[in-house]
């Protein structure tokens, strides 16, 4: 099973309005496994960015002015989104937008549907979390994933969190073991707590014989009410 975690970044709110995409984002999975391959690209929307997009993205029209248009990365894109199904936080958005270009483009292509299938986190997460905030930081902090160098937004480094997302809001983390290579929550998970050698020794408080018999006559206890010994004791006895 193919998959492809997308998100892109427009110059403002609405392609009816002439917005334009100008930065795509795509990262891999394959049978539930990143692969390592994306594809990203900046692109020239030929026109101003809303002061708002800027402050989201931080994309400005001299930094795209020697970008491609869409049109000369259109192909490379939909053959890298062709055959799989498309996994995006919010997808009437970004699948608008990415229909408008190919509306706007010289080519016979008119819709991302016809190329691949869509999954929306968004409304996953929704199903999942009644009520609750959903938005991609959200999100990172419910499934503890690390979004820790998103300063500003961008559509490869989006991608790559909500793909990190997506794969913890399916599988859980008891599901961690099936990827070849390890995302950042994955690595988050598994940092260990360095103590400093030179740390106090921490105080132990040892049970005193009189709670020791009350342990004791709690088990005798249970094994009264139990057709078998206590947990307790049968693990004591195999360890002895």
């Amino acid at each position: 099973m193919r998959q492809v975690v997308l998100d892109t970044e427009t110059t403002g709110l609405d392609p009816k309005q002439g917005h334009r995409v100008i930065e795509i984002g795509c990262v891999e999975i394959e049978n539930r496994r990143l692969t390592g391959k994306n594809f990203h690209c900046y692109l020239n929307p030929d026109r101003d960015i809303d002061e708002a997009a800027i402050e989201v993205h931080g994309l400005t029209r001299q930094f795209l002015s020697d970008k491609p248009h869409f049109a000369q990365i259109e192909g490379e894109f939909l053959e890298f989104v062709a055959s799989s199904e498309l996994v995006i936080h919010n997808a009437p958005f970004d699948i608008g937008f990415l229909d408008s270009e190919l509306a706007l483009s010289p080519s016979s292509n008119y819709s991302i549907g016809s190329f691949c299938k869509v999954l929306d986190t968004l409304v996953l997460a929704k199903e999942k979390h009644p009520g609750q905030r959903n938005n991609l930081d959200a999100l990172c902090k419910r499934y503890s994933v690390d979004n820790t160098q998103r300063d500003l937004h961008g559509a490869l480094l989006d991608a790559e969190i909500l793909a990190d997302v997506y794969l913890m809001m399916t599988s859980g983390q008891s599901s961690l073991s099936l990827r070849e290579e390890p995302t950042r929550a994955e690595l988050n998970f598994s940092k260990s707590r360095r103590l400093d050698p030179a740390r106090t020794p921490l105080r132990i408080i040892r049970a005193s014989r009189q709670e020791l018999r009350e342990h004791e006559a709690r088990l005798d206890e249970i094994d009264t009410k139990c057709d078998k010994r206590s947990l307790w004791r049968r693990v004591d006895s195999l360890q002895n």
